[in-house]
């Protein structure tokens, strides 16, 4: 094989293995949240992308046998309130800034209240480190949601 020939096609598998990894690397999917405390898996967000910014719909709840089935957000305000939380779009306005997506905010269900939040993909695609702060983001929490597996359904449902 001639020199130019073997650059062109390393040239061909870099770009091919590049784009590959640019896919691995967006937030758009489906994501389990862990809950803090017990570790267990808390619920399904699915984050999908709308004119150029990030929003994220709770998908599925993974609930415990004496939780209430379909609950609503009683501690959010305004037209949230006493809304279905599966469904609910609680991850808005993201926007790409360098390797990470900024600008927007996200509600905690739990208590009602709307922080504003930043996040970034982390280990080649299979985490998403998620950032919810008040102000500066040092005056935050942060959370580590895994890849949900894909060969769950695709549709609004709990446990």
């Amino acid at each position: 094989m001639s020199a130019s020939r073997w650059l062109g096609l390393a040239t061909l598998t870099v770009l091919f293995a590049t784009s590959s990894l640019a896919q691995e690397a967006t937030p758009v999917g489906r994501w389990t949240t862990i809950d803090d405390e017990t570790k267990k898996p808390k619920s399904v967000i699915a984050i999908y992308e709308e004119n150029g910014k990030l929003f994220g719909k709770i998908e599925k709840l993974f609930l415990e046998p004496n939780e209430k089935p379909d609950p609503v957000c009683e501690k959010c305000e305004g037209a949230l309130k006493n809304k279905p939380i599966i469904g609910m779009v609680i991850m808005r306005d993201l926007k790409k800034d360098d390797d990470e997506w900024t600008g927007g905010s996200i509600l905690d269900p739990k208590n009602g209240k709307t922080y504003k939040c930043k996040i970034a993909v982390e280990d080649k695609g299979k985490k998403l480190k998620v950032r919810g702060y008040i102000g500066t983001p040092m005056l935050g929490r942060t959370q580590h949601w895994v890849r949900a597996e894909e060969q769950q359904p695709a549709q609004t449902q709990q446990q």
